[in-house]
């Protein structure tokens, strides 16, 4: 039996538009350093600048979460929707709480410090000695009702 690829949740965690602007100023800012060596350096220290901190910004806001009917896909991981157990949606305090003081060193954590919100569910198999998957997502409810949707 072929699996199935149907996509039940899609979800990019971008950057917020600001993060652009202080790429944009770290640009500017490397232009004004070389600035006193001519207009040529300003301009090299403009572009090389702008677009180090560009590829900086684009990286934190290039991880994708998505959910097929029988697979988990985060980042570079691939987990069976049949090895993970009951999502559980985090908001507030209880989303920091589970990224700070209650974190298990073991966990497999995405976090982005610009997404308020996670989903926690706990991983089944006793081979993995990981507890449990905490990630951050800006639609806690949509991610947890895709991930309770087993084929």
């Amino acid at each position: 039996m072929a699996p199935d690829n149907r996509l039940v949740y899609d979800e990019r965690l971008t950057a917020p538009k600001a993060w652009w602007g202080v790429a944009v100023f770290f640009g500017i800012a490397l232009a004004l350093i070389f600035f006193p060596y001519g207009l040529i350096a300003a301009l090299i220290g403009l572009a090389v600048g702008t677009c180090l901190a560009g590829m900086y910004v684009s990286a934190q806001g290039s991880t994708r979460i998505r959910v097929t009917a029988d697979t988990l896909f985060v980042a570079d991981a691939r987990i069976p929707l049949a090895a993970l157990g009951q999502p559980e949606a985090l908001h507030g305090e209880d989303a920091r709480a589970w990224r700070t003081y209650k974190a298990d060193l073991r966990a497999f954590m995405v976090m982005r410090s610009f997404v308020p919100g996670a989903v926690r569910v706990a991983v089944l198999d006793p081979d993995d000695p990981t507890p449990y998957l905490y990630l951050s997502t800006r639609t806690p409810e949509l991610l947890v009702k895709a991930l309770a949707s087993r084929s």
